[in-house]
């Protein structure tokens, strides 16, 4: 599998999931997914969709995704990490700011991952990384900010109570803070340059940050837990693994560091 292979899935994604969106605002759940979350219409549908296009190759892969957990094609092979809808409540709220991201790992941990995909559902922008071959954005090469200043900064808060409090010495340090709702575009805008710094106190699963993972690092930015500790051999799975700080450099990361610790 490759880009262009993952580009196909996207596309045919964006023509199929938004106009089902109106219809679903608001459904309830209609199981719990292989991760332990709810699974919502939207999430089954997407990762339908996904399965069946990858089927389609005829290649030796093993899925990995957040509904269905693994699945052998072929006999199994390259694990391909699948997060069918990131933002799904965002979805069945209206909010219109939810994606699907698809990673491929050539090992048994997010540092070979080879290749990482996200594609906004809302409007169909399209990012995606190749180790060693830089991030990208709608076709052009795109880059982190290389400034140190605070300028924005994203996070998600999975129990608000709990996990704002750990962060907010450091997100009231920012000019502007969001809280959009998808891991993979906030990692995604982190590699653009709009976003200084993302943070989630909360320990994420390997296909919730696996395609920004790499669209960070090859973008030129820094990954780590809140402690500075790397999260490179975080193992491929729907366990939960590690909390996230992702800034766009050196300088960025060490001074939101000293935030975090001296607190």
């Amino acid at each position: 599998m490759d880009i262009d292979n993952l580009k196909t899935i996207g596309k045919r994604l964006r023509r199929e999931i938004p106009p089902l969106i109106p219809g679903l605002y608001g459904s309830s759940p209609v199981g719990t997914g292989a991760s332990g979350d709810k699974t919502y219409p939207v999430d089954k549908k997407a990762e339908e969709i996904i399965f069946e296009e990858i089927e389609k190759l005829g290649k030796p892969v093993t899925l990995v995704s957040e509904e269905y957990g693994f699945k052998d094609i072929k006999g199994g092979g390259t694990k391909i990490l699948i997060d069918p809808v990131d933002g799904s409540k965002n979805a069945l709220f209206g909010i219109p700011f939810f994606s699907t991201s698809i990673a491929i790992v050539d090992g048994d941990s997010i540092e070979h991952i080879s290749t990482g995909y996200v594609i906004n559902l809302s409007n169909g922008d399209e990012f995606w990384a190749v180790k060693g071959g830089g991030s990208f954005f709608n076709g052009a090469t795109i880059k982190t900010q290389q400034t140190d200043e605070f300028n924005l900064i994203a996070y998600e808060a999975q129990t608000p109570k709990i996990d704002i409090p750990k962060i907010i010495p450091l997100i009231s340090l920012f000019r502007r803070t969001r809280c959009l709702g998808s891991t993979a575009i906030d990692m995604a805008l982190l590699a653009q340059g709009a976003v200084s710094i993302f943070i989630t106190p909360t320990p994420s699963r390997s296909f919730d940050f696996a395609s920004g993972y790499l669209l960070v690092k090859e973008a030129g930015g820094i990954i780590t837990d809140l402690d500075g500790k790397e999260i490179d051999d975080t193992p491929v799975g729907i366990e939960k693994a590690s909390p996230l700080l992702a800034s766009g450099n050196e300088k960025l990361h060490l001074k939101a560091l000293a935030v975090l610790k001296s607190y």
